[in-house]
């Protein structure tokens, strides 16, 4: 299972929403272009009636390629970003030994860890069929150490609210964040987008996906190719809670996810195509979520223990911890570097 390590350090930023229709239209898109009522593409999509502008930004110190469509910033699909979160252009986010650090603007200041394994959440009074939102938050308080509060007094919460496809941002990024549900997004599609919003990427993803799935580029709709790049591609770790690919995770893309011609984008290693469950999570789904978040509440407030080897994102750089130390890919190559007062210095 696929996570990017973050720490909340800095004031975190405010959230827009969105609001459209529905998805079952795309639905229906995928089960004509196979002709096999059976296969949908059972991907969450924030705009599936939508196509925009594929342009690199800049996110914690990582170049990667988002979607801009109606003001917002969309990553694989589903995963928004606010332009607040993002630079078109890399920014200086560490500094040299005794520089005075400039006001310039906060790029990836975002947390992931909900403290003391507590998610807040509130549900628009105008969402329809709220009963997927409850029976979503359910079924991860059943099987997680996570507790669900319903509550929009907090200064961290989710709101549940309509929108044109299914969408959410990556972890508790700070104030008043949405999860979009359009009319045709489901209880499991519920639970993948809460699973992004506790801190869950992609499953296809993964740093070692190559030795599990193959991608069919030539299948994929024209201008949505960068949707299947790992996060080691796109500049992020490869390091994973789990051992394995695990084509039953909830947060796993179908075979047939973006393709423009009914044929299938993800297939595994002998060619096959697989069978996508939106329905719970699965046991590799469970071990992740809580080692993330174990019983003794590893998203607590309390310093965090680093683990060598691993990478994290912290006061929006993202760097690699090895030998106790902290090191950042440079332009020049891997350098120490060392954090005081919010600021990343070289050592």
């Amino acid at each position: 299972m696929k996570r990017l390590n973050f720490l909340y350090l800095l004031p975190a930023l405010a959230i827009l929403s969105c609001s459209k229709d529905s998805v079952t239209e795309l639905e229906k898109t995928e089960q004509q272009l196979t002709g096999k009522e059976e296969i949908t593409a059972n991907v969450e999509v924030a705009y599936p009636e939508d196509f925009g502008i594929v342009s690199e930004v800049y996110f914690a110190g990582q170049k990667m390629a988002v979607e801009e469509i109606d003001g917002d910033f969309v990553y694989q699909g589903d995963i928004i970003f606010t332009s607040d979160m993002l630079t078109t252009k890399d920014v200086k986010l560490v500094y040299e030994k005794g520089e005075e650090p400039s006001q310039q603007k906060s790029v990836g200041r975002t947390s992931s860890r909900w403290t003391n394994n507590t998610v807040y959440f509130s549900v628009d009074n105008n969402l329809p069929d709220k009963n997927r939102v409850y029976d979503a938050v359910q079924h991860w308080e059943a099987n997680s150490s996570l507790d669900f509060i319903e509550s929009s007094s907090q200064s961290n919460y989710i709101y549940f609210t309509s929108g044109s496809g299914c969408s959410s941002y990556v972890g508790m990024v700070g104030g008043k964040q949405s999860i979009t549900l359009a009319s045709g997004c489901t209880t499991g599609n519920t639970i993948h987008e809460i699973g992004h919003a506790i801190g869950l990427w992609h499953e296809q993803s993964r740093v070692d996906r190559n030795s599990h799935i193959q991608i069919n580029y030539e299948n994929i709709q024209s201008g949505r190719e960068h949707n299947f790049k790992t996060y080691e591609e796109s500049g992020f770790d490869g390091a994973e809670f789990t051992s394995n690919l695990d084509f039953g995770s909830i947060m796993m893309y179908s075979s047939y996810s973006f393709s423009s011609n009914g044929l299938p984008t993800i297939v595994k290693v002998d060619g096959s195509t697989y069978n996508t469950q939106r329905t719970a999570l699965s046991s590799g789904d469970k071990v992740g979520v809580n080692i993330m978040y174990p019983d003794n509440g590893g998203g607590t407030t309390t310093p965090p223990t680093y683990i060598n080897g691993e990478y994290y994102t912290i006061s929006g750089l993202t760097v690699l911890r090895y030998n106790d130390s902290w090191y950042y890919y440079s332009r020049y190559g891997w350098r120490t570097v060392e954090l005081k007062s919010g600021y990343w210095f070289y050592v």
